[in-house]
């Protein structure tokens, strides 16, 4: 299927950021291949971001099960509390950008609701994939381009959302990286990032050191190794992401506000979120600023987590909003205030979290 010009328009020269013409850079000189109608506008990369992408070659992630169809994705991603919410936050006709897309799975999820949304990875075979599936599923309204996060053949400010779950903590410089990422949402559109928790990740780490101590004969108390026993393919592929990753940091919620700040990001909120009587946010109120934004009770929530995300490996969400002028505010009211605020709170679905 040919890609169409709207999200041909979505694109940028990786080196300049300049727009493109028939995906040639006029600035530069240069004409991107786009071989399997994938366009390549990925620059020469460093040592550390070429073994993540040799990594993902050799086992693209995560793996279709047998028999995919429309139905069948859409019915697993709605197993997601959050991919319910995000479904239900961003309206039709919006541009949806998600970095480190792999093989596309929430990428054609989001496309399926009528949005345009251009899935971006290094690792061709996923993308590959990603390609081929969208095809045989009919949705025309994704483009996967295979391109460099640190160095994005993308369109600044150009994407109402952008998406990206489990990546920035792969990059030889998360921090960099979410400097690169925030350059490509509109001002006041929202940017959702998913990442490691420092502490929720505990879990998964002990874990990680009894599966290396036995040569990965023996992985306790992994429910999604559990459930995939039988789809060996999918299994190895989890195997290899959560325990053989050549690259991997972890991450506060305080560092990540930090970035927040200093790159015109306005905090929202957390998912799981971070107060202790609030409940969970969807459809629209997931892009609105929580009710609070006390310190304690997110240092108690990330300690919390090492039980109720150790299953997904530790990955929390966070999203903020690019201001559109001025500097990032974000409330510290103490908890009488707080608890006074959250009387009125909108009520949300069930607590849940991503799943890959």
């Amino acid at each position: 299927m040919t890609p169409s010009a709207e999200l041909i328009e979505l694109l940028a020269c990786p080196g300049c950021s300049e727009p493109l013409q028939d995906l040639a850079c006029l600035r530069c000189r240069l004409r991107y291949p786009c071989p399997g109608g994938i366009p390549s506008l990925r620059l020469v990369s460093d040592e550390r971001t070429n073994a993540v992408r040799r990594f993902y070659e050799e086992a693209p992630f995560p793996g279709y099960p047998p028999h995919e169809n429309l139905a069948s994705l859409r019915a697993r991603a709605r197993r997601s509390s959050f991919a319910q919410a995000l479904d239900a936050a961003i309206p039709a006709g919006a541009r949806v950008l998600e970095l480190g897309c792999g093989t596309g799975q929430m990428s054609l999820f989001l496309a399926s609701g009528g949005r345009l949304v251009v899935g971006a990875d290094l690792s061709r075979p996923s993308l590959q994939l990603a390609t081929q599936t969208a095809a045989s599923l009919e949705i025309r309204s994704a483009l996967f381009a295979e391109t460099d996060l640190q160095r994005p053949g993308l369109k600044p400010a150009a994407f109402d959302v952008v998406y990206s779950s489990g990546v920035l903590h792969h990059t030889p410089m998360p921090r960099a990286s979410f400097a690169a990422m925030a350059k490509l949402v509109k001002p006041g559109g929202v940017l959702v990032l998913g990442l490691y928790n420092s502490l929720a990740r505990l879990p998964h780490r002990l874990r990680r050191v009894v599966a290396r101590l036995t040569g990965y004969r023996w992985i306790p108390f992994d429910p999604i190794l559990r459930d995939r026993e039988h789809e060996p393919a999918r299994r190895l592929a989890w195997l290899r992401d959560q325990y053989q990753h050549p690259e991997e940091h972890r991450h506060t919620l305080g560092e990540v506000k930090r970035w927040f700040r200093e790159n015109g990001v306005q905090f929202l909120r957390t998912y799981p979120n971070t107060l202790w009587v609030e409940e969970e946010a969807s459809g629209p109120s997931l892009f609105t600023p929580a009710d609070d934004d006390w310190w304690i009770e997110e240092w108690l929530a990330q300690v919390r987590w090492m039980s109720t995300l150790s299953a997904e490996g530790g990955l929390f969400l966070v999203l903020g909003r690019r201001v559109t002028g001025g500097a990032c505010r974000t409330a510290s009211a103490g908890p009488i205030l707080a608890h006074r605020r959250r009387a009125d709170a909108p009520l949300g679905g069930p607590i849940g979290k991503p799943q890959s």
